[in-house]
């Protein structure tokens, strides 16, 4: 299974990562420097939790920093993966009750991180439309340019997931 479309005309985001509210940061693994080039994104010990959508070796967190990771593809969701995005999303909004500092990445922080930091949102009292533009603002006009992403946060993920696996 890839993980990761080709996809050259998707420029590096310009930061590692960025705050989509207070303590939910959404990134990835590479980003755009200031020298123009493009670097990797390593994670230490800045984040409590981190949750990864595709993992590579060398990237972080620390020892000690929990981790979820959770490899899906940027393309179609089975409902198996779809209940992962959920579960994530819950972990997510649940640190976030508890104070902890999250961290959501995939390999630009556009879209699989994006499904999740939106699913996150919502179950947070934000709707479909207003994640989505929160996390365009703060990430990337680039976030969640997968709309088969979008459209799954706007049937909304249990949906989208029961639609799936009735499809499998």
């Amino acid at each position: 299974m890839r993980s990761r479309r080709k996809q050259p005309d998707v420029p590096a985001p310009d930061s590692p990562w960025n705050e989509v509210v207070p303590g939910l940061w959404m990134g990835g693994h590479e980003f755009r420097g200031r020298s123009g080039h493009v670097e990797r994104a390593v994670v230490r010990d800045q984040f409590d939790l981190v949750q990864t959508l595709l993992r590579l070796p060398g990237y972080g967190p620390d020892a000690g920093v929990e981790h979820h990771v959770w490899d899906i593809p940027d393309g179609p969701l089975d409902g198996t993966q779809l209940a992962g995005v959920i579960r994530l999303a819950r972990a997510a909004s649940d640190a976030l009750d508890g104070g902890r500092r999250v961290l959501v990445r995939c390999y630009h922080g556009y879209n699989r991180s994006g499904l999740v930091v939106a699913h996150a949102l919502e179950r947070r009292g934000y709707g479909a439309e207003e994640a989505i533009r929160l996390i365009r603002s703060r990430r990337s006009p680039w976030a969640l340019h997968n709309e088969l992403f979008v459209e799954y946060l706007r049937a909304g993920l249990s949906t989208a997931r029961l639609l799936e696996e009735l499809t499998e």
